[in-house]
């Protein structure tokens, strides 16, 4: 992108990154004299066109720069997120487009002119299927703490202490830690449906079998099979409503799954504890069973297969083997280009809706990136954009080679298009066969790869502890409730106690989109119309002051032995806190790596189960029981702290991370 293609106020680009030395259009290298610092970021020494950095050109538009720095895709994944082409011919063009049934929002992504296009199917049939899975994952989210206010009637009856029974709840967060790293890539490979499927099945199963455990070690096995058969609620959802809704129709759902998901972690053990003083602990797992039973049939019946290919079909060969061999001249030939290119064009021109700088960012249509290096025809692209190596290399590719090796379009897809709309049985089939070639095991290792990227590894911490403080409060809380010396609580009155983060986690989900997306706009405008993901930082800073202030006032109270509330009100903070915490780092994450959404939620979830969740499921108990709440907590607090710290370095040195990143490509080298 050059300065001369947005329409931004001269003097402020000027002010903020100086003028071009060149305007040159065949230039493979940026040259502009930009400053090294904007709003307290360090700019990349040699480009401000970096991989994630958005320029907002009017509330209804966005442009993402760094186009020719980034890798185009090479593999598929569970969440369709990439970048627009730049637009090049006249706006006009737009109207081409299908739009909203009133007219005023462009479709993105545009659907097929096919009945069975998952994107055409009627209202209702979307929104059930939404429903349908929000409830499962509502369920799945709240099976980890389910019998957290039963932790002393379990102790009893294996005669085992209160700390190993903790051990219960680590033990399903590593199943859901490696369950994710299952599903994800057979999910790609074979569709989501049968995984949830076969993934609700095996739930009942576990469950029966936790409630039927002749012994303490046979609930922990359970326990560890019960947390992989959950474990597709937390990566694959996203990827089913990003599949079946547009981009203006998805912040709203996403919302309600979140919501959802984040509700069942409170409301399940709160349920789960009226059951346990009522019928016992063995019984929350048989009642766990039915629901699940329940919720299959919904998921058979309202959640049909949503993956649909939307690679472009190529054009004939000869077409972009020629533009590819001319990629390498601009000039004349790229006239030509435009000429024979210009419906490859029209497609390209994406108009956004102003939800893309909002929300999490499931934002764009893969098209965009096979378009960037299939069909070679777009003129905004330089050499380097189309042989995927970052501007200012002086690499030239092969001409054969230059086209990474995409996936043929499916030919799931390719029959669907031709048949009629199907039916209501028909969409219930289970098993459409493999949907892609992909490789399962490279699909597989692809999440761990992007633990070396900066923003990724902040991310999962930023997440892990978020998720994880409240996991290890659901640990302790039998510990602290049910103590005869302290609130000396039964089951129920315990399970009550969850309503303070259930309210908590509320109020942040919804607060935490808000008054980031206010902070974000606001930044953009200061920074002459530029979005940068870190941004996004800024929000850590409340982060910090609930939490820590959650964490320490809970152990604190709670040792001093204060009223119930106390404590009780300080868990509602802690969630508010963790609530903030979760949707800041998502958030960040996937607008650093869009491209790579998919993998990053598995990454995110991956850290979130083992490295935390397991990890402190095996000491925190203990250490509880030695030092007491308040010195537990305290701790905890400062490792909290210590953590959003890092948001410092992160906000400054997070942008030339991110251009690292870009030149190093390690992703696209699995």
């Amino acid at each position: 992108m050059t300065s001369r293609d947005v329409s931004i106020t001269p003097s402020r680009w000027t002010r903020l990154f100086g003028n071009r030395a060149s305007n040159n259009a065949d230039s493979t290298s940026d040259s502009i004299g930009h400053t090294k610092w904007t709003m307290g970021i360090l700019n990349d020494r040699e480009t401000v066109e970096v991989p994630g950095s958005v320029l907002l050109l009017a509330e209804d538009r966005n442009e993402p720069l760094g186009l020719r720095n980034i890798h185009a895709r090479t593999s598929h994944s569970s969440i369709p997120a990439g970048f627009a082409v730049e637009p090049q011919t006249p706006r006009p063009a737009v109207a081409s487009k299908k739009r909203t049934d009133d007219g005023t929002i462009i479709l993105d992504p545009q659907p097929d002119d096919s009945a069975n296009d998952p994107l055409n199917w009627p209202s209702w049939r979307r929104d059930a299927a939404l429903l349908s899975l929000g409830f499962y994952c509502m369920i799945g989210g709240g099976i980890t703490p389910l019998i957290a206010a039963g932790f002393t009637d379990v102790a009893e009856e294996f005669n085992v202490s209160v700390e190993k029974v903790a051990l219960t709840t680590g033990l399903c967060m590593t199943g859901l830690g490696i369950g994710a790293v299952i599903a994800s890539p057979t999910a790609i490979l074979y569709g989501k449906r049968p995984i949830y499927l076969a993934g609700a099945i095996i739930f009942i199963g576990t469950a029966l079998w936790s409630g039927l455990s002749p012994s303490f070690e046979s609930l922990l096995v359970a326990r560890v099979f019960q947390g992989i058969s959950i474990s597709p609620v937390e990566c694959l959802p996203s990827a089913t409503i990003a599949e079946i809704f547009f981009l203006h129709e998805r912040a709203y759902r996403i919302g309600i799954y979140t919501l959802l998901l984040l509700g069942g972690k409170n409301l399940i053990p709160l349920a789960g504890a009226a059951i346990i003083g009522k019928l016992g602990w063995r019984w929350a797992f048989f009642i766990m069973a039915m629901v699940v039973a329940f919720a299959f049939c919904l998921l058979f019946l309202f959640v049909p297969e949503t993956f649909w290919d939307r690679t472009p079909s190529r054009k004939p060969s000869h077409k972009p083997s020629l533009l590819r061999r001319m990629s390498s001249r601009r000039g004349e030939q790229l006239l030509s280009a435009m000429a024979e290119g210009n419906k490859s064009d029209e497609k390209a021109l994406i108009r956004s809706t102003n939800e893309n700088h909002k929300h999490v960012g499931f934002s764009a249509d893969p098209e965009d990136q096979y378009k960037i290096s299939s069909e070679g025809a777009a003129p905004s692209q330089t050499e380097n954009e189309k042989n995927g190596e970052p501007s200012g290399s002086a690499k030239q590719p092969d001409p054969e080679t230059a086209t990474p090796t995409y996936p043929v379009p499916s030919n799931y897809t390719q029959d669907l298009r031709q048949k009629p709309a199907q039916s209501f049985v028909q969409h219930m089939k289970v098993f459409n066969g493999r949907l892609n070639n992909d490789n399962w095991f490279k699909v597989m290792i692809r999440p761990f790869i992007l633990l070396v990227y900066p923003a990724v590894l902040w991310s999962a911490i930023m997440y892990s502890c978020s998720i994880g403080w409240l996991i290890v409060l659901a640990e302790t809380m039998a510990m602290i409730y049910r103590d005869p010396h302290r609130y000396n609580f039964t089951a129920i009155q315990t399970g009550l106690v969850y309503l303070a983060p259930f309210i908590g986690a509320v109020l942040g989900t919804g607060v935490a989109g808000k008054i980031s997306d206010i902070l974000v706009r606001s930044m953009a405008r200061r920074n002459g119309g530029l979005y940068e993901p870190e941004f996004r930082l800024i929000m850590a800073l409340p982060i910090l002051i609930t939490t820590c202030m959650g964490l320490i006032g809970f152990g604190w109270s709670a040792e001093v032995h204060d009223e119930w509330i106390v404590p009780t009100i300080f868990f509602g903070i802690i969630s508010f806190g963790c609530s903030l915490g979760s949707t800041t780092s998502i958030t960040f994450c996937v607008d650093s790596y869009r491209q790579y959404a998919g993998e990053a939620l598995v990454t995110l979830n991956f850290t979130k189960n083992i490295a935390h969740g397991l990890v402190f499921s095996l000491f925190v108990s203990h250490w509880l029981d030695k030092d007491g709440p308040k010195r537990v907590f305290m701790w905890i607090g400062i490792i909290q702290l210590i953590v959003c710290l890092f948001s410092i370095p992160m906000y400054i040195f997070g942008k030339r991370a991110r251009m690292w990143t870009a030149r190093k490509n390690l992703m696209e080298k699995w």
